[in-house]
């Protein structure tokens, strides 16, 4: 039975052996791009090949389309058929600790088609700290055909956000920290604050102080609470550049709350346009 949402360490660790199963080291910084791919290099999960968020995760940056706009699709594919995903597969993304870069790899392989994606739960630091083996240097998997289209029904562009303003019967979800919802501390984008009617859901409320996922049923009922009378296919969930987002859709579909619409560009494209208008609270 493939697995869709989290993976916990011990039930990857029976399938490092298992052909079957592609593991992607997803681990990385913002404020140091290159800290998680030196890491990769010096220990990683054996069998773990290494996907950068910058170079692999995200397409070309314009200036107006976001801080990590999406991937073209052909190159996407050529990208997870490097790291010898294909069809049948299942892949397992981890990254440091709480699964935000991780979320990223699984929601652009479900863009593609992939639902035989798995983020782990806890990351790397929980597989570290239970002792459990890592290899060093860099690994290459066997390359695949990897085939998928883009499924539209998954995103919302800048023009569907905006009609969202006026539509009670829709609902944004920003995935960013409260102070910079609120207009506070921004140092990333050229504004400060949040697309008008959008409700704040912190992507760090869906982990532990461990950085594993908040139970099923736990999740349930707080992302309830921050929809409201809002069905998750009237959702569109957004962040700073479209990374954190994806952790919430990862503990929306967990939770069993499936459907949501991730809006790739996020703040960092809504605001490269002073005419968008803003809220702060």
């Amino acid at each position: 039975m493939a697995l869709t949402t989290l993976i916990g360490s011990q039930a990857l660790a029976t399938r490092l052996a298992d052909p079957a199963t592609v593991i992607v080291d997803c681990r990385f910084r913002l404020t140091e791009p290159g800290w998680g791919e030196g890491e990769y290099e010096r220990r990683h999960i054996p069998g773990a090949t290494y996907a950068h968020l910058d170079r692999d995760l995200s397409g070309t940056v314009t200036g107006s389309n976001g801080r990590h706009p999406l991937p073209d699709a052909g190159s996407l594919a050529q990208t997870l058929g490097r790291f010898g995903i294909g069809a049948g597969l299942q892949v397992v993304a981890y990254d440091q600790d709480n699964g935000v870069f991780a979320s990223r790899l699984w929601w652009l392989l479900r863009w593609l088609g992939h639902e035989a994606v798995a983020v782990l739960d806890g990351g790397f630091a929980r597989w570290e700290a239970e002792g459990r083996n890592t290899t060093s240097g860099r690994e290459v998997a066997p390359a695949r055909v990897f085939t998928g289209l883009p499924r539209s029904r998954m995103t919302a562009n800048t023009s569907e956000v905006a009609s969202i303003l006026r539509d009670p019967t829709r609902c944004l979800v920003d995935a960013r920290s409260p102070d910079r919802f609120r207009g506070e501390n921004e140092t990333l984008d050229k504004a400060a604050g949040h697309i008008p009617g959008a409700v704040n859901r912190f992507f760090q409320t869906n982990v532990d102080d461990g950085g594993r996922f908040r139970p099923a049923e736990e999740l349930r009922t707080s992302l309830s609470d921050t929809l409201g009378d809002v069905e998750p296919e009237r959702v569109v969930c957004y962040c700073g550049s479209g990374i954190t987002a994806c952790h919430n859709l990862l503990a929306l579909e967990h939770a069993g709350l499936g459907g949501a619409k991730l809006y790739p560009g996020s703040w960092s494209e809504w605001s490269s346009d002073p005419t968008r208008p803003v809220e702060t609270q």
